[in-house]
Order: C-alpha cells, then structure tokens, then sequence
C-alpha cells in the first residue's frame, strides 16, 4: 500500500517533539558507537475487519537495520506489528499493536529446583547448536512446539533444548524444567519462573549469574525486569557480540534478532530495568 510505504518515509525522516521508538534506537546506537546506515521494511497485512462503519488493519512490518560499528558491519531484525484506520483516503489512528502479558508471576515451589539423588544429570552445553537453533526460528515457530501468545520464554526453552540442555521434574508444573504437547513447567513458558529456575537450579540445566553483559558468550541467557519491580518479564539469548565486545540477542514476542543487549530502545523499558545475566553450562 502506497500511503503505508509513505507514511513510513516520512517518520523515518521527520523530526518530532516527542521521543518515539526510532529515536531511542538511533540514541542507542550513538551511545555505544554505533550507526544505522541502511534502513529496510517489508510489511505484510494478516487482518482486516470492519465493526460499525470503520474498517481496521493490521499487520507486522518486518525492519532490517544496517549497522557500522568500527569496521563491523551487521545486520538488526526486528518484526513489530501494527494497526490503523482508512479514513477518507488517509492513514488515522496508526499504533504499534499491543503485546499480551502475563497476569502474575508464576512461582516454583521451594526446593523445587533441587534435584533428587535419582535426577543427577550432567551435560554438555552445545552453545552453537543453541545458537544455530535461535537463529533458525527467530521469526519463525518451530511446528514440534506449542505457540504462545508471550511466547519469548518457550523460544528461549528450545534454544536451550537444542543445545542439550535435559529435561527434569515431569509431571509437576512448579518443579523443574520440561515440555510436552499437553503440559510443560512454569519454568519453559513464563519469564519469570525461568530467572528463578536458572538461578536455583542444582542440576541439568542451571545457570551461573554473573555480573556483567559483556561476561557472557553465545548460548548464554539475560533476563529483563523492566518495572524492576520483581516481576521478570522477558528472556533473551546471545547469539553473537558487538564490535565492543557486548551481546547481541534474539527473542520472541517482539520477533528480533542481533538485538542490542539492554533493549533501551524498546517501548517497555523503564529507567528502573533490572537485568540478570546468566552463563549456561560449564
């Protein structure tokens, strides 16, 4: 659609009193020495619908950002989905679509972590099939899987699964970490069941907190609080570093891939973010 490419080019272009989120993304760029060189969108429209006399769109517009940072050059995705109105020939009431949430953090029971003396596992992380993993299905959805609606922990959970990672505690919900069609942990799908799992884990699958973003490599995992009110909200996964030396990530919700770490351009961060960076394996 015409008026949509046009719409587009002009906020890409024009300057405005409020910050949106194309003017945090270039602020984060500048700030870690970086410039968006190219930009690229391609949208698709999934749905419309009429209800009284208004007819509504929506649709995902899928951006490729080109990057230089230093000498390095690579490329940012991010899929973001989107609605508005036709009136009178023109684009109104256009807004980013609204991402479901999770009602209320989900817990593990106590001691739900540990593993028992039958459950003692060791494994071998394969980061780079983690990795492999995250980047074939970053904007895609694995059909062996079920698909959720906040779907950025149970993307997390078969990245870590193709990298090894066993499965324990079946059939309990609250304790430790699995998935089957009919059922599945607390810890696979909902963000922050899986900090608290990483971080409690004895066995199997656990995870070593450090203390910086920069301390983690590929295959590794960095949980958001972004009210920093206690309550995790996201999860992503490092699939590769920055000319820096920083963690790029993937993640599912919002579909994005080489995603700068702290996700200050994002429209749910908070000056009250809180991060949890998690090495995986030994």
């Amino acid at each position: 659609m015409e008026k949509l490419k046009a719409y587009w080019l002009d906020f890409l272009q024009e300057e405005r009193r409020e910050e949106s989120w194309w003017d945090k993304k270039k602020a984060c760029c500048e700030k870690r020495g970086a410039k968006i060189v190219r930009v690229e969108g391609k949208g698709h429209l999934f749905r419309k619908f009429r209800y009284d006399s208004e007819t509504m769109y929506e649709y995902r517009l899928h951006f490729s950002y080109l990057t230089k940072q230093k000498d390095k050059l690579y490329l940012e995705e991010e899929v973001i989905p989107y609605t508005f109105k036709m009136e009178k020939g023109s684009i109104v009431e256009h807004k980013r679509g609204s991402t479901p949430k999770v009602k209320s953090p989900l817990s593990i029971a106590p001691n739900a972590n540990r593993a028992s003396n039958q459950e003692r596992m060791r494994f071998t992380y394969d980061r780079l099939a983690a990795v492999q993993y995250a980047e074939r299905w970053w904007n895609s959805y694995n059909p062996n899987f079920r698909k959720f609606d906040v779907d950025c922990t149970n993307y997390i959970s078969q990245c870590l699964l193709a990298g090894g990672a066993p499965m324990r505690g079946a059939p309990v919900r609250e304790r430790g970490w699995w998935y089957n069609q009919d059922s599945w942990s607390f810890s696979w799908a909902v963000a922050h069941s899986m900090r608290w799992y990483l971080s409690g884990s004895t066995d199997g699958l656990q995870g070593k907190e450090v203390s910086s973003a920069e301390e983690l490599a590929p295959g590794d995992i960095i949980c958001y609080d972004f009210q920093g009110n206690g309550r995790w909200d996201h999860n992503t996964i490092v699939v590769t570093k920055d000319a820096a030396g920083m963690p790029l990530v993937n993640a599912h919700t919002d579909n994005s891939r080489n995603r700068y770490w702290s996700y200050e351009d994002s429209t749910a961060w908070t000056p009250n973010i809180q991060y949890k960076f998690f090495r995986i394996g030994s």
